[in-house]
């Protein structure tokens, strides 16, 4: 008979506000792959025509994975670690901890490979402020000189302590905080942005990139493949950051609305970034195909051709700053969050151990280009496992009964009978696939 395993936090932290766990959510999933992967796949899959499988794989997956990780944290009221745990003693195993550690290691991984990006984009926001970015004779070389050897040491540890700084605070008077100015700062810029480029010039072209459809490419097996890996890695489903957000999470809440507002505005963060960026590029005669170029180096080019280019090149980075700071403090939480539960640590011990470890990490992957096979190893075969094994451990060990409960828990309305077939085999199913293409395909995020 299974053991009934009830959670006992009852002095953990909680997100002070539905609006606050929402935003803090859709934080963690608006990053690099909505502001310049986006705008790439779009273009590069058939147009309009990607938005199609893309938007039934954010339904399919944020209705089902996103659901299940925020009901699975608050249902154990602990991150990875002890919700594995405790999933597992409800079956009288007790190597669930064991497991959980997975999920916290590719969150703590692909955080630790991240925060060297996040140096870089600090860097060029600070050029942009000071007038150093668009003074530059080549924007290649302004990036190339961050890529190379401990090029951006300096910019790199400073990210890391701002993003600390904002974690020490804790979940409501940190993480809630900054999250309540960070995303209504980076959709007001970006709208801002969108209104602009679309005066310019030449710019309709970029409109009919993104939303002309090429119908032949749903015929392309791969345009559903990437579609696919897009939508999960934009829901920011690994098993880990959107199960410790929901480990925060009040009772009354009805998870199900929340997942919803979380797919909505990461999809609309998504084709927000497309609609700046890609008609501004057409605008200019630039390359559309520039993949991580883009952001780096074929924006700034942008900018010095474009009117009020210093202003506007301020605008984009900053915002880009928001989104990466909100995503970065949601991944590190993950780590910290199992120091405090397992070692039953201080947050500010935690936060301390969690900073010096990705500082010395990160030392050792900025050197000799480590970074880019660093992020290719933890995205491919860490992250997708994490939340394959977190959809297992609450739809599969802990089972149909406590999911529908939990995930009923708040809601008035009653969930539909399609909640069975779709969390446990289609959702589960999808992250299969997910795991396996990303090993075939290199990475489909």
């Amino acid at each position: 008979m299974a053991k009934e395993v009830k959670a006992s936090s009852s002095s953990r932290e909680h997100f002070g506000s539905k609006f606050g766990f929402i935003l803090a959510c859709i934080g963690s999933a608006v990053g690099m792959g909505n502001i310049w992967l986006f705008p790439y796949r779009v273009g590069q899959f058939g147009g309009a025509a990607f938005l199609i499988p893309y938007l039934i794989f954010v339904v399919l997956i944020g209705y089902t994975g996103v659901i299940g990780e925020m009901a699975f944290g608050r249902a154990m009221e602990a991150g990875p670690l002890g919700a594995f745990d405790k999933a597992l003693k409800r079956r009288g195993k007790n190597y669930g901890g064991l497991i959980g550690m997975i999920p916290v290691l590719g969150s703590l991984g692909i955080a630790i490979g991240y925060s060297v990006v996040m140096g870089w984009i600090l860097r060029f926001s600070a050029g942009a402020i000071g007038g150093s970015l668009l003074k530059a004779q080549s924007s290649g070389a302004y990036f190339g000189s961050l890529t190379e050897n401990f090029g951006s040491l300096g910019w790199h540890f400073l990210a890391l302590f701002l993003t600390f700084f904002i974690m020490a605070a804790g979940i409501s008077s940190g993480i809630e905080r900054i999250n309540k100015v960070l995303m209504p700062a980076f959709f007001g810029l970006f709208l801002l942005l969108g209104i602009y480029v679309f005066t310019l010039p030449g710019s309709a072209a970029g409109y009919s990139y993104l939303f002309k459809p090429n119908w032949s490419a749903l015929g392309n097996l791969k345009t559903w493949v990437f579609a696919l890996g897009q939508a999960f890695f934009s829901l920011s489903l690994a098993g880990s950051g959107t199960l410790v957000y929901g480990s925060y999470l009040n009772k009354e809440e009805d998870i199900l609305h929340s997942a919803g507002f979380v797919a909505v505005f990461d999809t609309l963060a998504a084709l927000l970034s497309a609609m700046v960026i890609l008609p501004a590029v057409f605008a200019f005669g630039m390359d559309p195909g520039a993949g991580p170029g883009l952001m780096f180096v074929t924006m700034p080019e942008i900018f010095k051709q474009m009117p009020l280019g210093a202003i506007f090149s301020l605008v984009f980075f900053v915002a880009v700053l928001f989104a990466g700071i909100t995503s970065l403090v949601n991944l590190f939480e993950s780590p910290i969050e199992a120091l405090q539960y397992h070692f039953k640590m201080s947050r500010p011990i935690a936060v301390a151990l969690v900073l010096i470890l990705a500082a010395v990490v990160g030392v050792f992957i900025e050197e000799g280009g480590r970074l880019g096979l660093w992020m290719d190893v933890v995205s491919i075969y860490v992250i997708p496992l994490g939340a394959l094994l977190a959809g297992i451990m609450f739809y599969w060990v802990c089972g149909m009964k406590f999911a529908r409960e939990q995930l009923q828990m708040g809601r008035e309305k009653p969930i539909g009978p399609w909640l069975e077939p779709a969390a446990k085999y289609l959702f589960v199913g999808l992250t299969i696939l997910v795991y396996i293409l990303g090993i075939f395909y290199g990475g489909i995020g």
